[in-house]
């Protein structure tokens, strides 16, 4: 009976595999198996089971069944060209050729094996060539790095090769395979910065998008070595060493996305353990003394990029929550420290902003008050427990910590503000002796001001406070700085005209100290920061920014400030720039709501004369002569952790506002503005991404892409503007969006490839059809260079559309630049197809 059955299902596994059930069928076959000890069935049933696993892809399988069946019967053709294919697809290409091989000798005639055997022999050829040349090509590399009497021009070359190597998944296959990590850890010990740089770099490589190369380099080289070399004080060495802990972090969570077939696919590892290692000992390294300033920053920037989740729809935040419990004390000590106090660590200028960023992202990734008030106690108990009577030290930490974290996560800033003793401290080291007390207390006064409508202390005490220590100090340092803290108190009314804070005139002699101060290159880079800072707030002052665009030598000074390795600046000049250019929102005035406001005597923001249309105009091309342009293409490549979505936004208004008029985009294009209008377009704010793309359609509208994007930079300036198609944007931006894909489907078929595969054809046409001139006319000449395109063509050929009736009826159109657009469509698709001409006579 058994036997029977067995047959029967043989039989429906077979009616399956026919239907393409291929799911079904093994499970037929496997039930089959279980019922039979008939050899002959067996091998039918597992040569079957084999096929089935071909199809779902299921290689390891196929040819674990394949050899099963070859098992029972060494001749059986089926199963051996079977285990064959799955052998191949496994990259086992030697067992794959001896199987095809004896497929061949059984029948010889058959045309199949003999192609399956050629082609197996030219890639076992391939393979064997690009080995050999790959193992001696690393034996050389190696044997000239290890020897002591190798030349420096001979050194060079090898460590870059052996770094080229390294990155190509083949030869990171052959370092890895032969000694090749041994290797590596002997030039990391030669000591010689050149060596171990090149080392570094390779190990980087051979790490990226393979989890088990990772896994076994972190554990060859060791993570405590790996920090220590972050640790040095060299730049180049802490951003080397920072990329090859990324590359291990991406591939140990699985974040390179990468596909793996054989082996890696099945190696099940478990890392966890290995990242929760590496983020500990980041940890260690922020309040070690022996870490360099460049070390704690990578250190942080790698914290800020793996730790808080990329997406809140993630539920998971158990990284930043262990982050939180075991290092946050670790991260306020930073944000705390004083440049000026001898126990503070090794800083750069950089340093305690990235902390301050690290801390509102760890605080913005919880995900219920219970979380905060943990987050928020830890903080109270640190700041607590440092105030101290006896050690002024101390106390001036516990300010520096509040100060720093009022830069981040504001809400807890001004709830720690709150806390008993923090204000009253503050104001005790405004009246200190030591410069270093001083600086600390007015830069948190200035941070405490950030949001006026909260820091009541501030409104009622700051200002006599900071105006007193401004008429007392001779320190030019803390001079600058209280002044800071009264241009922030003087803005608070922002771009409305009839809200001043202080009387007619101050605002602009404050500007004016500020410009001078920004001007004086014997002023340290720290301190003429704060210049900027304080221009942030009064430029709001239309009065201030027209005198500040005027003023050349103090526009450049800023620039020159932006470019330098200081980069907490960024936001500072950012906004400075949307201030100068009005790029900032305004809310749309409606008169009958102002007559209404009159009437009710209510307050009715007013606008400042110079902030017309012509004062706009005339300061957005005194930036652009005075270099803006090269400044902000600096700015958008600093660091990613510095540079936050909220600058990123603010320099895609300011690009925005520049490109306005199409008379300063070739100026824009030659200093470089179009690349960096790149990635402001793919990564930031929503806002921000709009604004960039806005401005890079603008630009290629009318500048010659090979120029304003060259190279492959081209391909990524189309996502961009495709999404400018959208409804939900305006007509401006639909219809600068389609001149710009009209510019860019004119040069190559590549480029018409590249917006065909974006999807932008739909659009395309929905916008033909548009009761709007403008956009119907941007949309037929755009269509008009698309449909060279032989997609775009297989669109009008497909039966039972309307594609080819519209273009004609376009034709009949009263506007001659849509005519001749629809003309030329029509002319170049009847060109191409036959079909179309007939199908035209149809319409």
């Amino acid at each position: 009976m058994a036997e029977v059955e067995a047959a029967q299902l043989k039989e429906e596994g077979n009616r399956h595999f026919q239907c393409q059930d291929y799911k079904a069928a093994t499970k037929s076959y496997s039930q089959a198996l279980k019922l039979t000890k008939d050899k002959s069935l067996l091998a039918t049933l597992y040569r079957n089971r084999a096929a089935c696993g071909l199809k779902m892809e299921s290689y390891v399988q196929a040819a674990s069944d394949a050899s099963r069946a070859i098992d029972i019967n060494s001749s059986d053709i089926k199963a051996l060209y079977r285990r064959c294919q799955a052998l191949e697809h496994l990259g086992k290409l030697d067992q794959a050729f001896k199987d095809v091989q004896r497929c061949a000798t059984l029948e010889p005639r058959n045309q199949n094996f003999q192609e399956t055997l050629r082609r197996l022999n030219t890639s076992i050829q391939e393979k064997l060539r690009v080995q050999f040349s790959t193992d001696s090509r690393v034996q050389n590399m190696f044997e000239i790095l290890l020897d002591q009497n190798s030349d420096a021009d001979k050194l060079e070359k090898a460590a870059n090769n052996l770094i080229v190597l390294g990155r190509e998944d083949a030869g990171a296959e052959r370092i890895f395979q032969n000694n090749g990590v041994a290797l590596l850890l002997q030039l990391l010990d030669t000591k010689r910065p050149e060596l171990v740089l090149a080392a570094v770099r390779t190990l980087s490589g051979i790490c990226s998008g393979h989890r088990a190369r990772a896994t076994a380099i972190l554990h060859a080289v060791g993570i405590d070595r790996i920090c220590g070399l972050m640790s040095v004080e060299n730049e180049e060495m802490a951003l080397a060493v920072c990329n090859l802990l990324q590359a291990i972090i991406d591939s140990l969570s699985g974040e390179d996305k990468r596909e793996h077939r054989g082996k890696e696919e099945a190696l099940v590892l478990d890392t966890k353990k290995d990242l929760k290692q590496i983020t500990s000992h980041l940890l260690d390294m922020l309040v070690s003394k022996k870490v360099s300033g460049q070390g704690r920053d990578q250190a942080l920037n790698l914290l800020n990029k793996n730790v808080p989740r990329k997406d809140l729809a993630i539920h998971d935040n158990s990284r930043t929550i262990y982050v939180v419990d075991n290092g946050l004390r670790k991260i306020l000590k930073v944000v705390g420290q004083v440049p000026d106090l001898p126990s503070c660590l090794p800083l750069t200028d950089n340093t305690r902003m990235l902390a301050s960023i690290l801390i509102n992202k760890l605080y913005d990734d919880l995900r219920c008050d219970p979380e905060r008030d943990h987050f928020r106690k830890i903080c109270e108990e640190y700041i607590t427990g440092k105030f101290d009577p006896q050690d002024m030290d101390k106390n001036v930490n516990a300010i520096q910590t509040v100060s720093g974290i009022l830069q981040g996560p504001f809400d807890l800033g001004n709830q720690l503000l709150g806390m008993k003793g923090v204000m009253e401290m503050m104001v005790a080291l405004c009246g200190s002796e030591r410069e270093a007390d001083q600086l600390v207390a007015v830069e948190a006064l200035i941070h405490a001001s950030t949001k006026l409508s909260r820091a009541t202390f501030i409104i009622t005490n700051g200002v006599s406070l900071l105006k007193s220590i401004y008429k007392t100090t001779k320190n030019e340092k803390i001079k600058i700085r209280t002044l800071v803290g009264l241009c922030k108190l003087g803005s608070a009314g922002g771009t409305d005209y009839g809200l001043r804070q202080f009387a007619e005139g101050s605002t602009e002699k404050l500007a004016k100290q500020c410009r001078k101060w920004l001007c004086n290159a014997a002023i340290d880079t720290r301190t003429r920061r704060w210049a900027v800072e304080g221009l942030a707030y009064l430029t709001l002052d239309a009065d201030v920014k027209d005198d500040f665009v005027q003023d050349i030598p103090a526009l450049q000074a800023m620039f020159e400030l932006a470019k330098t390795s200081d980069k907490t600046i960024l936001y500072s000049v950012a906004t400075t720039l949307v201030n100068c250019t009005n790029s900032y929102d305004v809310k749309e005035v409606i008169p009958e709501l102002v007559q209404l406001a009159k009437f009710s005597k209510q307050h009715v923001p007013e606008e400042h004369p110079k902030d017309k249309k012509d004062f706009v105009d005339m300061r957005v091309k005194r930036l652009l002569k005075a270099g803006v342009i090269s400044a902000l293409s600096c700015m958008v490549k600093a660091d990613s952790a510095i540079l936050t979505d909220q600058t990123k936004e603010l320099l895609a208004r300011v690009f925005l506002a520049l490109c306005d008029n199409p008379k300063d985009r070739g100026t824009i294009v030659a200093q470089g503005g179009g690349k960096a209008l790149i990635p402001l377009a793919l990564e930031g704010t929503d806002v921000g991404k709009v604004k960039a793309a806005h401005a890079l359609a603008k630009i290629a509208a009318v500048s010659n892409p090979d120029i304003a994007f060259p190279g492959e930079r081209v391909y990524e300036v189309v996502r961009p503007l495709v999404r400018l198609l959208d409804t939900q944007r305006d007509g401006l931006q639909n219809y600068e969006a389609l001149l710009g894909l009209t510019n860019l489907s004119g040069r190559s078929d590549k480029l018409r490839q590249k917006i065909f595969k974006e999807k932008a054809l739909p659009d395309i046409e929905n916008y033909m059809f548009e009761n709007h001139d403008q956009l119907r006319q941007a949309a037929t000449e755009c269509m008009c260079n698309m449909v060279v395109n032989k997609e775009v063509q297989e669109r009008f050929l497909a039966d039972g559309n309307d594609r080819l009736k519209l273009v004609v009826l376009l034709c009949g159109e009263d506007d001659d630049k849509v005519q001749n657009a629809a003309a030329g469509a029509l002319a170049m698709l009847t060109a191409a197809h036959k079909k179309l001409c007939i199908k035209m006579t149809q319409v």
